[in-house]
């Protein structure tokens, strides 16, 4: 019997989720199946009839999926995708509707005499109905707004036993500040960069979490290496030693050889202690951060081998321009700006607002005869403030700004830089970092060729522990190497994908079903 992992109850339960990267929607639906698939049977196969294997590749792709870095990006993300909308709203039309019901009035109100100007304080009991509905519209290129309104308005007068209706059927307005700061257009400019910054933010948080995973994974996997190493190095080291203490009452070997080969064997039985103490932590440290439980029957497998890539530095540097969020913060930091310039100039000086309005309105005792003979009713005006000394506050708010604006585009220009040159030499460590692996792997290939030799020329007498210690000092060194070169190698790898946001394996852009991810499925 196969032993299932808990991974296996995790998939069933989230095979539909999101993070399937791919160039087009159609391109997604079909890779999303290959993928859980592939996961789905890599997550069944077992190293032995008890123990489970499990990848690079495996550990990442639940982790983009099941972590908690990769909620988060989603939340901000959705974050991001609500105050888009939000404002995509605001630009259309919004209506509503007003009014006041049964507002009963039975109290003594001031009254005064127009003919003596004598103030007198009468009864009044009325009740009073209002109703009006609106429909606004913000001309965006203009900032101004225009609006729609329709307004009925009921007074009943019981002292009198009159009802009073004022009308107003119809009533288009327009609002336009001359000189004032438009801040929906410059929002037109920035919201929709805002979003795709946020597109592009949440592939790079998810390219960050398999950075993480990599790094995580590599230390238990070294861990698992030296565990390995040390309980096999304890065994080796037990049976040389019952060889030795034979050999010893023979007179081939010495009392102190067989003590330092007894004292190397009590040395590697503690660190066989210590370290499976550290393989414990470093699992985990994994499945706790891909959040996956029951994961006693799993071993890691490194990758067995690194890809024969060039990377072109100039390519990479373009990719990374134009897919990455960098180039958009630094133009949004820009116009930002570039906004509080204009709204502070906006500012300065005089302001000025044309107002006009044009309908119909009228006044009867019924409600009928209050949409008859209607009367034209048209304003038009313009407010005018002028600010005569302010001591140059304003003046002083509009150099803050351009100083803002300059420091702006300096740093822009700083990050840009400073950016091209770390791809540049991320590209470059990646290109050495492949025929590092190599090395590594042909040397802990030769250090463990070198000891099983050693081991026999101890056995048959021929070399001192001394020697038999050095050798098993260099594989444990060799292996140690060679996994840091390949944690090294796909931490080089992975970064530059998160750079670029491009497949560099399989050539192709990193994307995301955002329709998916927007409406959970």
């Amino acid at each position: 019997m196969h032993k299932k992992l808990h991974f296996n109850s995790w998939y069933a339960k989230y095979s539909k989720k999101y993070i399937i990267f791919a160039v087009s929607k159609t391109k997604m639906m079909l890779n999303r199946k290959l993928l859980y698939i592939l996961v789905g049977t890599a997550l069944s196969i077992t190293a032995s009839a008890q123990r489970q294997t499990m990848s690079l590749n495996d550990a990442i792709l639940i982790a983009q999926q099941n972590s908690f870095d990769a909620q988060l990006a989603r939340f901000s993300f959705m974050s991001s995708y609500w105050a888009y909308k939000s404002f995509r709203a605001e630009l259309l039309p919004s209506m509503s509707i007003t009014g006041g019901i049964m507002n009963f009035n039975h109290s003594r109100v001031e009254a005064r005499n127009s003919e003596d100007g004598k103030i007198n304080y009468v009864d009044n009991n009325s009740l009073t109905n209002s109703f009006t509905f609106s429909v606004d519209q913000q001309i965006s290129s203009l900032g101004g707004t225009l609006s729609l309104q329709s307004y009925l308005y009921r007074l009943d007068q019981f002292d009198y036993k009159m009802t009073t209706y004022n009308t107003l059927p119809l009533k288009l307005s327009y609002a336009q500040p001359l000189r004032s700061y438009n801040e929906l257009k410059w929002r037109k400019k920035s919201e929709p960069k805002e979003y795709e910054r946020a597109k592009k933010v949440y592939l790079e948080n998810i390219e960050d979490v398999a950075i993480q995973v990599a790094s995580l994974y590599f230390d238990a996997i070294s861990a698992q290496s030296d565990y390995q190493q040390n309980v096999s190095k304890y065994k080796d080291l037990e049976a040389l030693y019952e060889i030795s203490k034979k050999r010893l009452s023979l007179g081939t070997i010495t009392k102190s050889d067989l003590l330092q080969l007894e004292l190397s064997m009590l040395n590697t039985k503690v660190e066989v202690n210590n370290s499976k103490i550290k393989l414990d932590d470093g699992l985990f440290n994994l499945f706790s951060y891909i959040r996956v439980t029951n994961y006693q029957d799993v071993e890691l497998t490194p990758p067995s081998n690194v890809m024969d890539m060039v990377l072109n530095a100039d390519e990479v540097t373009l990719k990374a321009l134009t897919n990455s969020s960098h180039v958009l913060e630094q133009d949004l930091a820009v116009l930002n700006a570039q906004q509080n310039l204009a709204k502070a100039k906006s500012a300065k000086g005089i302001q000025m607002q044309l107002n006009a309005e044009v309908g119909f309105n009228r006044t009867a005792d019924g409600f009928t005869a209050a949409y008859r003979n209607l009367q034209d009713n048209e304003i038009i005006g313009v407010s005018i403030t002028l600010p005569i000394f302010d001591w140059g506050v304003q003046k002083g708010k509009v150099m803050v700004a351009k100083s803002n604006l300059e420091l702006a585009k300096t740093k822009k220009e700083q990050a840009d830089n400073d950016y091209i040159q770390k791809i540049k030499r991320e590209v470059l460590q990646f290109s050495f970092q492949s025929e590092q692996c190599r090395t590594s792997q042909r040397a802990q290939e030769i250090s463990h060729e070198r000891y099983d030799i050693t081991k026999k020329r101890f056995e048959m007498g021929n070399i001192s522990v001394t020697e038999l210690n050095t050798a098993l000092q260099e594989l444990e060194t060799a292996k140690s190497q060679y996994i840091t070169q390949l944690k090294t190698y796909w931490t080089y790898y992975y970064s530059l994908r998160r750079y670029t946001l491009y497949d560099w394996v399989q050539k192709r852009a990193l994307n995301a079903d955002f329709d998916a991810l927007i409406h959970n499925k």
